[in-house]
């Protein structure tokens, strides 16, 4: 079992910025990648940015290259996501997750195994 925590999110204007944090516990050996997914009500989980644990590689959805930062700790088990120039449409509940197996897609939500509360992140135009 590995068990995460969500921090950081917030109520921001538009073309400001935030930074979230989300902290895994647990069996966190076996995680291959953690990723960053975000929903709002009445739409499919979606992909914002995922990075691997061991050696760092990072992956964005088109719609946050450039303005969001995945980034990560190894040694306090911790995944960040910088995230600049926000617009109204990232508001959303973001979650993190992490990702066990190679074999599943880093890209969308059945490739992950555990999952964080959620974290609402609000933009104001």
């Amino acid at each position: 079992q590995v068990q995460l925590v969500e921090a950081g999110g917030g109520l921001v204007q538009a073309g400001g910025s935030l930074r979230l944090s989300c902290a895994a516990s647990g069996r966190t050996f076996g995680v291959y990648i953690m990723g960053w997914f975000r929903q709002v009500p009445g739409a499919e989980r979606e992909f914002v940015a995922a990075i691997s644990w061991s050696g760092g590689t990072t992956y964005y959805a088109d719609s946050v290259k450039g303005r969001f930062t995945i980034s990560r700790d190894n040694a306090k088990n911790t995944v960040y996501l910088q995230m600049n120039s926000l617009k109204p449409e990232d508001t959303a509940v973001y979650y993190c997750a992490t990702k066990t197996s190679i074999r599943t897609s880093k890209y969308t939500p059945p490739g992950y195994d555990y999952w964080g509360q959620g974290t609402q992140v609000t933009v104001s135009s």
